[in-house]
């Protein structure tokens, strides 16, 4: 994160809280955000006109009289900003522009090999967020800033990937300063997993306070929201599930090579290596999608395996973190109930009766743009609340 990213606040941290209560998208009036602050009227007055300027409240018309002249009320104003979200993968690629409640406005996807480098794939991220953004027709202030997810560690505090085992060329790369050479606002970066814990949270389940979001696709990893807050670890590697031993039980006895983690067993390119080796040729998660959909009851089988496998390394996930969720996703979500199937029958049956007493273990239903929504919200929660981690409620 640069230094101009780490003061790219757009509100005053006195009226931060203010327009937290603002953004569940309910509009109020001075007297009832008195009331829910404790703060003095002339107070609110002087952070409403702060807001007001900023544009980030707007009127919303008047309450109901109890005698006299009816009181105005005021609503936070999401469309006053623009936000872009990129999220890039090992094969795709989404450009999004989104308001600060985090609605996608427009988005551009297309297919893509994270591993031919960072200069290719970030001019095409940059120059279709420019004409994106272009064909808005609002003015470069109004951008708050660029969010971006990748598929590797992420160094959080400097946005440098380091050591990304899927994007050769990648590591320690400048990807602030080379979207900056564009766009002049804050640049941050993050794993993509966690950005797609931060989009499904944000767009389906806001009321939940503790979920782990698991992407399987060509690699594995995890997001981590724990009392709200998404958990980076100390230095944002947080959710590395990939290279976790399985530690194989009575319901998936030891199998693959003696040195296997759970990536080499149980992502896509994993289950298309062991079916190819069987008689059915596959070589990416897309053919193993495809193949899922036959029936043919091989391949459900070996999607099943792979879920038993990713069950082991959930349950202690589970009895480690207790989630009230399990989600999902990633490409490989798609085969079909077999994977799912092979997690739940694991961690029901290893984890702790307490930790899977209200559990729900679920696929992602965010669809293609879950990853850009999730890097635009971490823009919007860097810009609107700068002084708290916590996952604020959105608009919608």
């Amino acid at each position: 994160m640069t230094d101009s990213a780490r003061q790219s606040g757009i509100v005053a941290a006195d009226a931060a809280d203010l327009l937290a209560i603002l953004r569940d998208g309910v509009p109020r009036t001075r007297a009832q955000l008195a009331e829910l602050t404790g703060l003095a009227r002339s107070t609110i007055a002087v952070r409403i006109d702060s807001l007001t300027a900023a544009g980030l409240v707007a009127p919303a018309g008047d309450d109901v009289s109890t005698g006299g002249r009816p009181p105005a009320r005021i609503r936070f104003n999401p469309e006053s900003r623009v936000v872009i979200g990129i999220d890039l993968g090992a094969t795709h690629g989404v450009v999004a522009l989104a308001d600060l409640a985090g609605s996608i406005t427009t988005s551009e996807s297309r297919r893509l090999r994270i591993a031919d480098g960072p200069e290719s794939i970030l001019d095409w991220a940059v120059e279709t967020a420019s004409r994106l953004y272009a064909a808005t027709g609002r003015p470069a202030s109004d951008l708050v800033g660029i969010g971006i997810g990748v598929p590797g560690p992420v160094e959080h505090s400097t946005g440098l990937p380091v050591n990304p085992p899927i994007m050769p060329g990648w590591d320690r790369f400048d990807i602030p300063g080379y979207v900056q050479r564009t766009f002049d606002v804050p640049v941050l970066v993050d794993n993509d997993v966690n950005l797609l814990a931060l989009g499904e949270h944000a767009l389906l389940w806001p009321e939940q306070t503790d979920l782990l979001f698991i992407k399987v696709a060509t690699g594995i990893g995890a997001g981590i929201i724990s009392g709200g807050r998404l958990q980076r670890g100390a230095q944002g590697s947080a959710g590395d599930l990939g290279h976790v031993r399985v530690p194989f039980s009575s319901e998936t006895p030891s199998h693959g090579a003696t040195d296997a983690d759970l990536e080499a067993l149980a992502s896509g390119p994993a289950i298309a290596r062991s079916l190819t080796a069987s008689g059915i040729p596959a070589s990416s998660s897309d053919d193993v999608v495809t193949l899922a959909r036959t029936g043919n009851p091989e391949v459900q089988n070996a999607i099943r395996q792979a879920g038993r496998d990713l069950g082991e390394v959930v349950a202690t996930c589970v009895n480690l973190l207790n989630p009230s969720m399990v989600i999902v996703g990633g490409s490989l979500s798609h085969v079909g109930e077999q994977l799912l199937a092979g997690v739940r029958e694991v961690v029901y049956h290893r984890s702790t009766p307490l930790a899977t007493q209200h559990l729900t273990i679920t696929q992602s239903r965010s669809g293609e743009t879950g990853g850009a929504i999730g890097a635009a919200i971490m823009v919007i929660q860097h810009a609107l609340d700068p002084l708290s981690g916590a996952l604020r409620p959105l608009s919608r």
